[in-house]
C-alpha cells in the first residue's frame, strides 16, 4: 500500500474516493463544507434529505460528483459535535475503510486527521488511519490458489494542512511501521500448524535479521536448552515430532551498555493440550497458540522500522504440545532451568512450562523490564471476554506504563490482582509448586506460577487469550497487542 501525506487544496486534488466526515444536527467538516462548496450544496442536499444522520460509524457514498476530478465522496458519520475519543474515531475510521473494500476504488484521499479527538494531535490520528486502514484490508491469502483480494486499494493520502504535515508525516511513519508489524503477526497466526512449525517461525525471525542491520538472531536447539537445564520447556517438546526452538532476537538502537527491554513471546505453534487432550470442537483455532510468539516478531519489526533508541530483546519459545507416549503425563514432575522443581497435574497448562523456563533465561540480559505476552488461560476469556486483555505485575510503575501505552493505542488492558493469598493455590504435595492452581482464578494462578520465576527484575505479564484472534465468521488473529507494545516502546525512547 501507498501511503502519503498531502496538502493540495480540494480544487486539484485528484483521486477515486474523498473521505470527509460529518456530526449530527446536519453539521459538516471544514473539509465536507469546502466540498459542499464545490459541488453547489451537493452534501448539504443529501445530509437535509436524511441519508446520513451523522451517528457515529454511519457512511453514505456518493458515486456521482459532477465536474470534479474527485469520482467520489464517502461521508462518515461521528457523532456529536464535540472532540472524540479514542475509540470513537477508531470506529468511524473502521467504518470507513470497511464501505470502500468491495468497490473499485483504487486510491482514495482521508480528510478524518482534521477532526477534534481527546487522545492525540495530527501525529496519533494520522498513525490511527495508517493502522486502523491497513488492519481493515489485510487478508489471508496465502494458502488459496486464487490470491485475489476484496480490496482494490492502492494509495492512501492523509490530508493535512502545511503547518501539521511534519506531526502527520511522524504519524505516518509510525503507523507504516506498526502496521507492518501487526500483519506480520496476522500472517504467522493464521497460518496453519502445518505449515508455521517452531523451525518456521525461527526462519522468519532468521529473515527478519538479515533486513534489519540493527537486529542479530539466534536460535539455541534442544540441545542447547538440555546444556541449560530447561527442562520445562523440554518436557513440553517430548511429545511432538516438531524440536522447539528458543527464538532470540536483539534489537540494538540504544546505547551499547544500556539496559534492554525483553518482550517474551509465547510460541506454540499447535496445542492438543498434551495428554489433557483438548475438546475436538474448536481444536482448529489452538493454532493460534503462538500469536505472543508472533507479536514479539511483530514488535522487534515495527521498533526497527521506526528505528527506536533502545535497546530491545525479544525470547520466543517455542514448541508443539502433542498427546505422544513420551509426553508429558499428568503427575510428573519435572526440573525447570532456575532448579524449582514442578508437579505437572496438567499438561494443557504447558504455556507457562515454556515461559518460566524463558523468564529465568532472561535474566541473563540484565533487563530493565520483562513483558510477557501468552495465550495463556481460557479464564482470562471468561473474565474479560475479547475486548481487554489481563495485565498483571510485579512492578506498579510498570503496569501503569503499559495501562497508559494501552490507552493511547486503544488496546485494552485490565489489571488483575497478584496477592500472595493466590500462591497458596499452587502449593504441591510432592514438588515446590504445581503448575495449576485449580478451577478459581485460573488467570491469576498462572501469573502466579510466572511470578516465581521473575523475581529478580520488574515484569509484566500479558495474558491475551481472549484478544489474539477472532472467532466465527471474522475468524482470524488481530495483530493484538503489537499496537500496545509500540506504544510502550515509543514512550520510553520520548522519556
Amino acid at each position: 500500500m501507498d501511503y502519503s501525506i498531502e496538502s493540495t487544496s480540494l480544487e486539484k486534488l485528484q483521486c477515486d474516493c474523498i473521505i470527509v466526515g460529518i456530526y449530527e444536527d446536519q453539521q459538516l467538516c471544514p473539509s465536507a463544507t469546502a466540498l459542499d462548496n464545490l459541488t453547489q450544496g451537493m452534501i448539504s442536499k443529501i445530509v437535509g434529505r436524511g441519508d446520513s444522520s451523522g451517528k457515529n460509524g454511519e457512511t453514505v457514498l456518493i458515486n456521482i460528483i459532477p465536474d470534479s476530478r474527485i469520482e467520489s465522496i464517502l461521508l462518515v458519520g461521528l457523532g456529536k459535535k464535540e472532540p472524540l475519543s479514542g475509540k470513537n474515531y477508531r470506529k468511524a475510521l473502521f467504518a470507513a475503510i470497511n464501505s470502500l473494500k468491495k468497490p473499485q476504488i483504487k486510491s482514495i484521499a482521508c480528510t478524518l486527521a482534521e477532526c477534534e479527538v481527546t487522545t492525540g494531535g495530527w501525529q496519533w490520528k494520522t498513525r490511527q488511519i495508517i493502522e486502523v486502514f491497513n488492519d481493515g484490508i489485510y487478508q489471508f491469502t496465502a494458502q488459496k490458489s486464487d490470491k485475489t483480494t476484496e480490496s482494490k486499494l492502492q494509495k492512501i493520502a492523509v490530508l493535512a494542512p502545511e503547518s501539521e504535515t511534519a506531526s502527520a508525516q511522524t504519524g505516518l511513519l509510525q503507523g507504516q511501521a506498526i502496521a507492518e508489524g501487526i500483519n506480520l503477526t496476522k500472517l504467522l497466526g493464521d497460518l496453519p500448524g502445518n505449515i508455521c512449525t517452531p523451525a518456521y517461525l525461527a526462519g522468519q525471525a532468521i529473515e527478519l535479521g538479515k533486513k534489519h542491520e540493527k537486529l542479530t538472531v539466534k536460535v539455541l536447539e534442544e540441545s542447547d536448552m538440555a546444556e541449560l537445564g530447561m527442562g520445562a520447556l523440554l518436557s513440553v517438546s517430548r511429545g511432538s515430532r516438531q524440536p522447539a526452538k528458543l527464538i532470540t532476537l536483539a534489537y540494538q538502537g540504544g546505547e551499547k551498555n544500556a539496559r534492554p527491554i525483553v518482550l517474551i513471546g509465547k510460541g506454540l505453534t499447535f496445542d492438543a493440550g498434551g495428554i489433557s487432550l483438548k475438546p475436538s470442537l474448536g481444536m482448529d483455532e489452538m493454532k493460534y497458540d503462538m500469536c505472543g510468539g508472533a507479536a514479539v516478531l511483530g514488535t522487534l519489526l515495527a521498533a526497527a522500522q521506526m528505528q527506536l533508541p533502545l535497546n530491545i530483546v525479544g525470547l520466543i519459545p517455542s514448541s508443539e504440545n502433542m498427546p505422544d507416549g513420551n509426553a508429558n503425563k499428568p503427575g510428573d514432575i519435572i526440573t525447570s532451568m532456575s532448579g524449582k522443581t514442578i508437579e505437572v497435574l496438567n499438561t494443557d497448562a504447558e504455556g507457562r512450562l515454556i515461559l518460566c523456563d524463558t523468564l529465568t533465561y532472561a535474566e541473563r540480559y540484565n533487563p530493565e523490564v520483562v513483558i510477557d505476552l501468552a495465550t495463556l488461560t481460557g479464564a482470562c476469556l471468561v473474565a474479560l471476554g475479547r475486548v481487554a486483555s489481563g495485565l498483571l505485575g510485579n512492578d506498579d510503575g510498570l503496569c501503569n506504563d503499559l495501562l497508559g501505552a494501552s490507552e493511547a493505542a486503544n488496546d485494552s488492558l485490565w489489571r488483575l490482582p497478584l496477592w500472595e493469598e493466590y500462591q497458596e493455590l499452587l502449593k504441591s504435595n510432592f514438588a515446590d509448586l504445581a503448575n495449576i492452581g485449580g478451577k478459581d482464578a485460573g488467570t491469576i494462578t498462572a501469573a502466579c506460577f510466572l511470578s516465581s520465576f521473575a523475581e529478580n527484575y520488574r515484569w509484566a505479564h500479558l495474558d491475551i487469550a481472549g484478544t489474539a484472534w477472532r472467532t466465527g465468521q471474522t475468524k482470524g488473529a488481530t495483530g493484538r497487542p503489537v499496537s500496545l507494545l509500540s506504544q510502550y516502546l515509543i514512550n520510553r525512547a520520548n522519556a
